[in-house]
């Protein structure tokens, strides 16, 4: 028996009646929800729906599943019913630019993220100071044209070592294979400095600068074997003008991919995140 928080994940074939169904079974069950978010796709004919519910002494989570599984095979729903408190594993990746880690690895400390980060890798040896503050293993994996291969097999023999549900990409600078992006499709996190879809690639910064553009921004997305065009997760943007240089637009870019990279961390830690087709639907 068990009490607590708890939340629910549940994606389905639009239909009437399929949230009445889904806090009907809540409500049998004496649970309080304390927060839910719900949304109907008239495009893609799904429907989703999270819930965060308290849950008195006595409550049998696996008395809730079995009645909650007979409803999810009649309404052919996708869930999972999770401890509000469980915090999925996190191995983040980065190359030289530490920004983004640094950020992550702070609001770790600070109970903030949502996600045990239980590992950083990375190309280079520079991160592993901060790994270190933090507490946290560090692996050095170079990689090189003719060791690339070899480099992803020691990331894959890792992930299933530590256990990682969320591999983040936090300024990870090597393009990952297509085998090794379909194999981690869906946990795999991406912080791109550019608002995507715009400036894809190398040098983003330099593209918008020479656009002249207005606005500039950060865009954290799934990794997919299709190069910076996985369904997207956050986003943010700041000002700019003709008075900048690249340079300047880089250093004032940082800032933003460190808070967006962590809010897109954090919505999928919390399961905030549903995928949709291309797209995403996120619950913030």
């Amino acid at each position: 028996m068990s009490s607590g928080e708890y939340i629910l994940r549940a994606a389905a074939p639009d239909a009437i009646g399929i949230l009445a169904d889904v806090m009907g079974h809540l409500a049998s069950h004496r649970l309080n929800v304390i927060e839910s978010h719900d949304f109907g796709d008239p495009e893609t004919k799904r429907f989703f729906i999270w819930a965060r519910f308290q849950a008195e002494d006595g409550f049998q989570p696996a008395a809730f599943e079995d009645g909650f599984g007979a409803l999810a095979d009649r309404r052919q729903i996708d869930w999972s019913l999770r401890r509000a408190d469980a915090q999925p594993k996190a191995l983040i990746m980065v190359s030289k630019g530490d920004h983004c880690l640094n950020d992550l690895l702070y609001r770790h400390r600070r109970g903030r993220l949502g996600a045990d980060i239980v590992a950083v890798v990375s190309n280079h040896p520079d991160g592993k100071w901060h790994a270190d503050r933090h507490d946290i293993p560090f692996h050095h994996v170079p990689v090189t044209k003719d060791t690339k291969v070899e480099a992803e097999n020691h990331l894959k023999a890792l992930i299933a070592e530590t256990g990682a549900e969320i591999i983040v990409l936090a300024r990870y600078m090597q393009i990952l294979s297509n085998e090794l992006s379909r194999e981690l499709e869906g946990r795999c996190i991406n912080i791109h400095h550019s608002a995507l879809p715009s400036f894809k690639g190398a040098r983003p910064y330099h593209q918008a600068h020479a656009r002249g553009v207005k606005l500039m921004g950060a865009t954290a997305h799934y990794v997919t074997a299709d190069l910076d065009e996985g369904p997207i997760i956050a986003q943010d943007v700041m000002a700019a003008d003709h008075r900048m240089t690249a340079e300047r637009m880089v250093e004032l870019g940082k800032d933003v991919e460190a808070r967006v990279l962590a809010r897109a961390v954090s919505a999928h830690a919390e399961g905030r995140v549903f995928l949709n087709g291309h797209r995403t639907v996120v619950f913030e």
